[in-house]
């Protein structure tokens, strides 16, 4: 069955009283920006409800991208005909008998918009579950908990069914939630935690350190990709690249060997700190989860925070690394965070490093290198780009990405 519309179902959004309608047009502008690969398709954000009006458009990879929108919290795909009983009787058999077996069960749920049609709702009921009962062997009604749910709306511009409820990705709209950067490396933990930050409604500016030569141009490309993937759950994320290498060869020659990361850490979060707010944004989220890495124990994360007032957010703090590697398989990073590309993070990694860094001596060490100059001339250096959902970022090295998946 061809479908005409999506009939979209809020989330959280029901419970937001006087900011509702923000919540609303914010989700809308999703939508929109999520779907403006497709020139033919209508977003319509209503009070109670969203339609999508598909205009022709195949419907299927239309609902795989809703799926992805936070602020929905299920959908249901609908076919508009025309407003007459027989119609909406022909109909209701039709996508009955397509997903009917021996010992289902079904239901009849009407809405009436249009108060000058001729049956109301329980006239309605009842006329389409007689003819139902009558034209399908074996079938019997289940109110309660039915196997098929025919879902017919009486509308001003004519009669809209459904039999299909689909889970959305619920969450808040990406946007409801004010605005933050998010420290992106190229692992797995990272883009988990930037899903986990947008499904709570914030709208993310991406931060990369990359360190040339160290680190490769298929390492920074593999970072744009996992951004895009990302995409698909907000619209455009901006990304920022900013150049490390300085940074940490002045810190490998000037700072003790067991300090090196803790101090690479506290630079990297300054900058971090200093693009936020020239950003506007108000927080810095990472991927960090207690007792992970050496560089994750809280007097690690004690040491790194020091630089900054600014809120440090780290929603996967106390999360186990298979449940993180479950969420990053549903979301599609998965394969592209194992790819064997070094980043800023895993260079110059001393053998032993600190796991429980003193404070006091971390300051101290930061003392040894031109703190100032070197984040001046980093964030300088940086460069930012708009990538989009579903783009293809790592083209130029398309047969070494392929091999490697």
């Amino acid at each position: 069955m061809k479908y005409t519309e999506i009939m979209v179902r809020y989330g959280e959004l029901s419970t937001k009283g006087k900011n509702r309608k923000d919540f609303i047009k914010q989700l809308g502008k999703n939508v929109r920006s999520v779907l403006a690969g497709y020139s033919d398709v209508v977003v319509k954000a209503q009070r109670d409800r969203l339609h999508v009006d598909l205009n022709g458009q195949d419907d299927q990879p239309v609902m795989n991208d809703l799926k992805r929108v936070f602020g929905i919290e299920n959908f249901y795909p609908s076919i508009k005909i025309e407003k007459t009983m027989d119609a909406i009787k022909t109909t209701a058999l039709q996508m009955v008998k397509e997903q009917f077996e021996p010992g289902k069960t079904f239901k009849i749920s009407t809405r009436r918009q249009d108060k000058d049609f001729e049956y109301h709702t329980d006239q309605i009921n009842n006329m389409l579950g007689d003819y139902i009962l009558e034209n399908v062997d074996g079938i019997t009604v289940d109110v309660k908990n039915p196997d098929i749910e025919i879902r017919v709306e009486v509308r001003m511009n004519g009669a809209y069914l459904s039999s299909e409820k689909i889970k959305g990705a619920g969450g808040l709209p990406v946007g409801t939630g004010g605005r933050a950067t998010m420290m992106l490396s190229g692992g797995i933990d990272s883009p988990v935690a930037s899903y986990m930050a947008m499904k709570r409604g914030v709208k993310i500016d991406m931060i990369h350190f990359y360190s040339p030569p160290y680190t490769s141009e298929q390492a920074l490309g593999k970072a744009k990709q996992l951004t895009s993937v990302l995409a698909k759950y907000s619209g455009g994320i901006q990304f920022i690249a900013v150049p490390f290498t300085e940074v940490q060869e002045t810190i490998k020659e000037k700072v003790p060997e067991g300090y090196l990361m803790t101090i690479q850490r506290r630079m990297m979060m300054r900058i971090a700190a200093e693009i936020t707010k020239n950003r506007h944004c108000t927080g810095i989220f990472n991927g960090e989860a207690l007792g992970q890495v050496a560089s994750q124990t809280l007097e690690s994360m004690m040491a790194i925070n020091d630089v900054t007032s600014m809120p440090v957010l780290r929603p996967l703090i106390s999360m186990d690394k298979t449940d993180i590697i479950e969420i990053s398989k549903d979301i599609d990073t998965f394969d592209l965070s194992v790819l064997p590309f070094e980043d800023c993070c895993t260079i110059f990694t001393p053998p032993a490093p600190k796991t429980r860094p003193d404070l006091e001596k971390s300051r101290k060490f930061e003392q040894y290198i031109d703190v100032d100059g070197l984040m001046e001339r980093a964030i300088s250096g940086m460069t930012i780009t708009d990538i989009k959902p579903g783009e293809d970022y790592m083209n130029a090295n398309a047969e070494i990405f392929a091999e490697l998946l």
